[in-house]
């Protein structure tokens, strides 16, 4: 069936079918592997901004441990303020943060084992992430993607230790800890730390569908532009064909039915070298060939071979008498 097609079109027509298909496979098989790198760059992308982000917090963090808090700690007897709290500080800039377009599906957490603020406490998953840091001190981040009943997540994480002997003065002992924090937060929970601990792990997460549609957005683009110079390509390779192949075959084609109808006077013009021109070259050769043939045709009977030929007309003197 497709052979009985490919008979009846036309020359510009299966180039152009076969170009198609070319694109079409090229595309398809590509398209996996654009896909795969598409969306590893996004999430290097997406990963690059979290880990800035990450790094602003922890300098907010910083920030409140050394200059906030010294100027709050006559305070902490009175009165507990949780703007002292270097993860309170980091949580309520991050959440300023999201008010801007750019930044507006991340979000960040401390997930702790055993925080103060409940609202911190790492879930099960986030638990396995802390005790991974925590059984590999080597392990400095962790990323990958996370299903959630709202939606998959792609996370980045990276360890939270207890890194000044200054957190210790909340996070050791209830007796140790400011009486206003235990009025506010009780003795249950944020306790028991140790120096060099790491209790929990700082996370930002950022819905999964914003890598893959960054990802897919790159993908469409990069396949639109190759189609267009490919659409471009094909545009060129049929105006090629047209000039360079169609049209003097046509020349021939129609010269060749002027001479079978014997129409001797028109010519098999020779304008290219290639393989067309060649032919040309050869139909001329032939109605050379052809009009030399019908000029013999067309010679007078006693002109045909000559004289004293078998086959010539000689006179009766040239036959035995009987």
């Amino acid at each position: 069936m497709v052979k009985i097609m490919l008979k009846n079109l036309r020359l510009k027509q299966k180039v152009t079918i076969l170009l198609l298909v070319i694109l079409t496979f090229g595309l398809s098989l590509s398209g996996l592997a654009l896909s795969s790198v598409l969306r590893q760059n996004a999430k290097q992308e997406i990963t690059s901004t979290a880990l800035m982000l990450m790094e602003t917090m922890i300098s907010v963090r910083q920030y409140t441990s050394t200059q906030v808090n010294p100027e709050l700690v006559d305070k902490l007897e009175v009165e507990f303020l949780p703007q002292s709290v270097p993860g309170y500080s980091a949580r309520e800039v991050f959440e300023n943060l999201r008010q801007k377009q750019d930044y507006r599906e991340f979000f960040y957490k401390e997930a702790t084992l055993n925080p103060t603020n409940l609202r911190d406490k790492a879930d099960s998953f986030e638990t396995q992430v802390v005790n991974r840091f925590r059984g590999n001190k080597n392990l400095k981040e962790e990323s990958g993607f996370r299903s959630l009943p709202g939606g998959d997540i792609y996370y980045i994480a990276r360890p939270l230790a207890v890194s000044e002997a200054k957190c210790l003065e909340c996070h050791s002992t209830p007796d140790q800890a400011p009486k206003s924090m235990l009025d506010r937060y009780g003795t249950a929970n944020g306790f028991n730390w140790q120096l060099g601990e790491i209790v929990g792990a700082q996370m930002i997460s950022v819905p999964a569908s914003r890598v893959i549609n960054k990802a897919n957005q790159s993908s469409l683009l990069i396949v639109g532009l190759v189609s267009i110079v490919f659409i471009i390509v094909i545009v060129l390779v049929n105006i090629f064909l047209t000039q360079q192949v169609v049209l003097p075959l046509k020349r021939i084609t129609r010269v060749a039915e002027e001479v079978s109808t014997g129409h001797m006077d028109v010519e098999f013009e020779q304008l290219t070298n290639d393989e067309i021109g060649h032919l040309a070259k050869a139909f001329k050769r032939m109605k050379l060939s052809l009009e030399m043939a019908m000029k013999r045709l067309k010679r007078p009977p006693g002109n045909t071979h000559g004289t004293g030929g078998m086959g010539g007309t000689g006179s009766s003197s040239d036959y035995p008498q009987h």
